[in-house]
């Protein structure tokens, strides 16, 4: 059975965590408790084979992020997560991406940009715009804003 390991980043409060476990369990987590690090296993089929995602979701805290050169470094593809509805927590995706390609050694890794908290309109700090348009083709990832996994798992196979 083929595994894909892929490492969800991001600043703290963005919602990493609310997104993987909705994807994996299918329930919504409300209360924002920050993660050191958590790790989840799941069975998926990915063009028509069982496979096992294993998903590595990481501490946002400035605290912690010595510890992501080790878990990029065991990444095959990466969630960068930002909130909609704070402006620094976009600001911080370019330097976390630089990293992946500094401890990667290359420049071709998968990655898709995540903006979160999208039912959160009325607050909005980051335009669709900035994060599809501007961000996105800056870094050259894909992006979107409803979205999590499936876009990845297409772009490791």
């Amino acid at each position: 059975m083929r595994e894909y390991k892929v490492v969800v980043l991001g600043s703290g409060g963005v919602g990493k965590s609310a997104l993987t476990v909705q994807f994996v369990t299918g329930s919504f987590i409300e209360k924002y408790d920050p993660t050191i690090e958590d790790f989840y296993r799941k069975e998926i089929e990915v063009d028509s084979s069982p496979s096992v995602l294993e998903i590595l979701d990481t501490a946002g805290t400035e605290q912690f992020a010595s510890m992501r050169d080790l878990y990029i470094k065991n990444g095959q593809g990466f969630i960068l997560v930002y909130s909609l509805v704070n402006q620094q927590s976009f600001q911080d995706i370019k330097p976390m991406r630089d990293q992946i390609i500094r401890v990667k050694r290359y420049q071709r890794v998968p990655m898709i940009l995540v903006g979160n908290k999208v039912d959160l309109e009325g607050e909005r700090e980051v335009s669709s715009g900035e994060g599809k348009d501007k961000l996105a083709s800056l870094l050259h990832i894909n992006y979107c804003e409803k979205c999590f996994l499936n876009n990845l798992l297409h772009m490791l196979t």
